[in-house]
């Protein structure tokens, strides 16, 4: 397997740029990375790429490499998957990645029933708010909400979640309830926004009388961590958008109650994200129809709690 290794870590230096970065990726030292490397370029009698203390660059050998590469670790994979899925006994690693919010409540419980049911799968979970790059990061697939932006990648959707405007009531007893969007945006209402590198969404999407519009809110406070949003909303700083599963037992207990009713948000769906050469991989087919079933059930038995909550805010 060793040349299947060296042509595994020449993808993805090349993919990430960086000795050490694939090293990390992949769990390897930096020095076996550059052994790798060295080996193949021995192999091939080219120099794949030119380095320097700062640079790491293909060389138009290592350009013209990179395809054919990529088409042998597919080929080995499709022919992998082949032979596994004639088997009762999945194996291998995974590589997945989720949002703190779904990550935290709905996918990390679910991973040991699914690992118990295939113990000789390995599982790595990566949770972000921030947005991935499923081939660059040589993921399996994403858990996400929303829309994707990259039209190359297969979804599967899971479920459809309700969201809702919600703040503590102590920031209500300071600024006052707002009704609506216009509200929000008039009143200059704190209004706690989810930022992150290359996030794209600096309005929120609520529904009026009109349809479904777009309003510039603003606020002091901004975080990458949707989590921390909620926390600062506890604490009376400010109004937040959430998938009602992330903020539930809050609204039940009347710590965080729900804002501009008149203009609810649109609701967001959850969805798996993978690349087509992944899905012919059976364990990625297993765990997206374990996750599916499983998080849609969630999902819902979270928003049917707090359904009394939010009925009785929108009266």
């Amino acid at each position: 397997m060793s040349y299947l290794d060296n042509i595994r870590t020449f993808v993805r230096v090349y993919e990430l740029g960086s000795m050490s970065a694939a090293g990390r990726d992949l769990r390897i030292s930096p020095a076996v990375t550059s052994a790798r490397i060295s080996q193949l370029e021995s192999y091939l009698s080219v120099r794949l790429f030119q380095r320097t203390t700062r640079n790491l660059t293909p060389t138009e050998q290592g350009r013209a490499f990179y395809p054919g590469a990529c088409q042998v670790l597919e080929a080995v994979t499709a022919a992998e998957a082949e032979v596994t899925s004639l088997t009762e006994h999945p194996r291998g690693d995974l590589f997945i990645a989720a949002p703190l919010g779904i990550g935290r409540r709905l996918v990390a419980p679910q991973i040991p029933g699914f690992l118990a049911e295939y113990p000789e799968i390995n599982l790595r979970l990566r949770l972000t708010d921030r947005r991935v790059d499923l081939p660059a990061e040589g993921l399996d697939l994403a858990f996400f909400l929303g829309e994707p932006e990259d039209s190359t990648l297969r979804i599967r959707k899971i479920a459809e979640c309700r969201r809702v405007l919600c703040a503590a009531p102590a920031y209500i007893a300071k600024r006052g309830m707002p009704k609506t969007g216009t509200d929000l945006v008039e009143d200059r209402h704190d209004c706690l926004n989810l930022r992150f590198p290359g996030a794209t969404e600096f309005q929120w999407r609520l529904q009026t009388a009109a349809g479904p519009e777009r309003f510039a809110v603003t606020g002091h406070m901004e975080c990458d961590d949707g989590d921390v949003l909620t926390e600062w909303a506890l604490a009376g700083e400010g109004i937040i958008l959430k998938p009602v599963f992330e903020v539930s037992e809050h609204l039940r207990s009347g710590n965080l109650v729900p804002v501009a009713t008149d203009t609810p948000p649109l609701s967001v769906q959850m969805a798996c994200l993978y690349t087509h050469r992944r899905h012919q991989d059976p364990k990625t087919r297993l765990l997206m129809e374990f996750m599916s079933e499983r998080l849609a059930v969630a999902v819902q038995g979270t928003e049917d709690t707090a359904e009394p909550v939010l009925g009785a805010a929108a009266v």
